[in-house]
């Protein structure tokens, strides 16, 4: 595996927050393994890990939310990607609304989408979350320009709120 990791450690994705609402549950994660999926349809996935708390949520979920987050945004990625819902409530202090189907979505990041889940598929240690684009938003760009978004290398730092094995 020693080729594969040369090849993973040269990736630099987009970071994401995602978030579910079952059962009268809410629960919120750092995600680094999703990407559009189809063209036609227009469909996205997110890779959740079946050992955190927003999995255990999202598995009973019709909808997930996706949020885009800035470099300046690291303490919401640490937040909710450093600690576990399991013990904590991450939207408590965190400015969000309802949208499309219950899904809470975060106000203060530059693009968000609600996805309609279709289907789940098995990858390994995660699930594939595929989802259909039902409502999205954000802030528009300044006349300076789009603003640099959360990549993994910017979040390096963050120690994971459940273990990854």
């Amino acid at each position: 595996m020693a080729g594969m990791d040369a090849f993973i450690d040269r990736l630099n994705p987009d970071m994401y927050v995602v978030t579910a609402v079952a059962g009268g549950e809410r629960a919120g994660c750092l995600v680094g393994f999703a990407s559009q999926c189809s063209m036609k349809p227009v469909r996205f996935v997110v890779w959740l890990s079946e050992l955190n708390h927003t999995f255990r949520v999202a598995r009973d979920a019709d909808v997930l939310a996706v949020h885009l987050l800035t470099r300046e945004q690291l303490g919401l990625a640490e937040l909710f990607g450093g600690r576990t819902g399991d013990e904590t409530d991450k939207f408590q202090g965190v400015r969000l609304r309802e949208a499309y189907g219950g899904a809470l979505v975060l106000e203060d990041v530059p693009a968000w989408f609600v996805g309609r889940i279709v289907t789940r598929v098995g990858g390994g240690d995660h699930i594939g979350f595929v989802l259909d684009p039902v409502e999205w938003g954000g802030r528009k760009p300044s006349e300076e320009g789009e603003e640099p978004l959360l990549r993994l290398s910017d979040a390096l730092t963050i120690d994971p709120g459940h273990p990854v094995d």
